[in-house]
């Protein structure tokens, strides 16, 4: 069976991802210039016509390119599951950590260029109590930095905003107790002050679980141990400058099903978006759609 990429597709771009509307015409002339018929194209403004918007088109195309942020596309990823319907992705969010974890440019032209070029790639997707995500889930600092992240700071100043509020929120928050039941029914309980549901391998604009790849076949809960903050910092500073031992900050349960719980309860943010709230039950759905990958081989992780 071909890898080929459909021809023909529809365009939907989210207007309030931090690049969407200004990006949007950019992107049709792109991708009219690439060879790619264009069914049709909407910029959406309202979220909440969104997903009717993904459905209606998933229904009439080969291929749905998605403009938006890793919320937007957590988002609308359900609907794709279940059809043979591509979904593409157009990086127009502020960490783009799908988009990163998928190996795609993130520039317009170099993400067009793939999703008129590359290939088809069939991927996992995780489950958070019976919801689809795309990438990445956490709990810990990231929601309450998600939860309180003033949208102007987001939209305007980007991951630097992210940083500049996560310093500020970290004096209010508090560590916390988790509890992991794994495939085998053996439980883990430690402290943590963050933890990662990983179906890829960024998370924030972030290569923090660089052991996971979207088509494992399972999933990975990471957690960052222990009680201090200063221990957190210090996991993310050695990740980000990919310093040597950076995976002795960090401990990792991978499987199948897993349930996570923590006292007190934590919010959980599902691809930057607060979605769910612990005890939940985790999961992987293997192969469940496919996506518009470019033609080089991901790196493999570790």
């Amino acid at each position: 069976m071909s890898n080929a990429l459909p021809k023909r597709a529809m365009l939907v771009v989210n207007a309030t991802s931090r690049s969407g509307e200004d990006a949007f015409d950019e992107a049709c002339d792109r991708l009219a210039a690439a060879g790619l018929e264009l069914i049709d194209a909407h910029v959406v403004h309202n979220p909440e016509v969104l997903e009717p918007v993904i459905k209606a088109a998933i229904a009439k195309a080969p291929m749905v390119i998605v403009g938006g942020g890793d919320g937007t596309l957590s988002s609308v990823v359900d609907h794709f599951v279940g059809t043979d319907t591509v979904f593409a992705v157009l990086p127009l969010g502020t960490a783009n950590s799908f988009a990163r974890t998928l190996g795609l440019p993130l520039d317009i032209e170099g993400a067009v260029k793939v999703i008129a070029y590359g290939r088809r790639r069939r991927i996992d997707l995780g489950i958070i109590d019976g919801d689809y995500f795309a990438n990445a889930a956490a709990l810990g600092l990231s929601p309450l930095i998600a939860d309180t992240v003033p949208h102007g700071l987001k939209r305007y100043l980007g991951m630097v905003g992210y940083a500049i509020w996560a310093i500020r929120v970290a004096f209010k928050f508090r560590p916390f107790k988790l509890h992991v039941t794994l495939d085998d029914g053996a439980t883990v309980n430690c402290w943590a002050t963050e933890a990662r549901i990983a179906n890829g391998s960024y998370h924030g604009g972030v290569e923090l679980v660089e052991t996971q790849s979207l088509d494992s076949g399972e999933m990975v809960i990471q957690a960052v141990t222990g009680k201090s903050l200063l221990h957190l910092a210090w996991s993310w500073f050695s990740t980000l400058f990919r310093l040597r031992h950076r995976d002795q900050t960090v401990t990792e349960w991978r499987g199948k099903r897993m349930t996570l719980d923590a006292k007190p309860r934590q919010k959980i943010s599902i691809d930057g978006e607060l979605a769910a709230k612990t005890p939940v039950v985790v999961e992987v759905a293997r192969g469940a759609i496919e996506v518009a990958a470019p033609r080089e081989e991901p790196s493999p992780p570790g």
